[in-house]
């Protein structure tokens, strides 16, 4: 029976997910990705391009950056004294530090700038500001 996948179905997908310049950011190379539609799993705005779509059926799905990560936010990027890292800690633009924030939790934060006064970390999703394209394929409606 091949009916079309709806709100609330469990499915499985193949992807590859690409930025405008054609690189690959993601993809079910391990294997597909089975999400209840609905659910959040993934993407809202990706799960209802996917309701409608039959098994087998491909579609090249675009997603603004609102739809997606959101925008790059200024208040995300964060500038700390360098006295609040050991002084024996080596830190280098590009890497990425886990911060914790009391009762916020922690956040995966990337090293963009530093100094001997204060270091610069972004705590934007690395795929925020970015629109995406996924070419995608309904699997399986389980």
């Amino acid at each position: 029976m091949n009916r079309n996948a709806k709100k609330g179905d469990r499915v499985t997908i193949s992807y590859i997910g690409t930025l405008d310049n054609g690189k690959i950011f993601d993809d079910t190379e391990e294997g597909p990705l089975t999400i209840t539609l609905g659910n959040e799993e993934v993407f809202p705005a990706l799960e209802e391009r996917i309701v409608g779509m039959k098994v087998g059926e491909v579609r090249n799905i675009f997603l603004h950056t609102r739809e997606a990560y959101g925008p790059r936010r200024a208040e995300n990027i964060l500038k700390v004294k360098r006295e609040l890292f050991p002084a024996e800690k080596e830190l280098k633009v590009g890497q990425k530090l886990a911060i914790e924030f009391g009762e916020a939790g922690q956040q995966v934060m990337l090293i963009i700038d530093h100094n001997e006064e204060e270091v610069v970390l972004d705590g934007n999703h690395p795929l925020a500001g970015l629109d995406l394209t996924f070419a995608l394929r309904l699997d399986a409606v389980l």
